[in-house]
């Protein structure tokens, strides 16, 4: 290996959106991350929805939306018959 090229490793303290934090090696000294292996829900078992940007919120109020007109729609044809 060539000397000089290779970054410096310091330990590192990871903090998880959760809370959870642990000390480990890396380039820089703090990092920050939204899931880990206490909240991610392959570990977990349960679901839990990581949903910064709300388009999961956004997506569900548009199904909402469209479930009320095709409710609306099924009456409207049904009183028609």
């Amino acid at each position: 290996m060539k000397d000089g090229i290779h970054p410096k490793y310091v330990p590192a303290q990871v903090t998880c959106a959760c809370g959870n934090s642990f000390v480990t090696r890396a380039t820089v000294p703090e990092i920050r991350i939204e899931i880990c292996s206490n909240c991610h829900p392959f570990f977990t078992g349960r679901q839990k929805i990581v949903d910064t940007e709300r388009r999961v919120e956004r997506f569900r109020q548009r199904y909402e939306r469209y479930q009320k007109q095709a409710k609306a729609r099924q009456e409207k044809s049904g009183a028609k018959r």
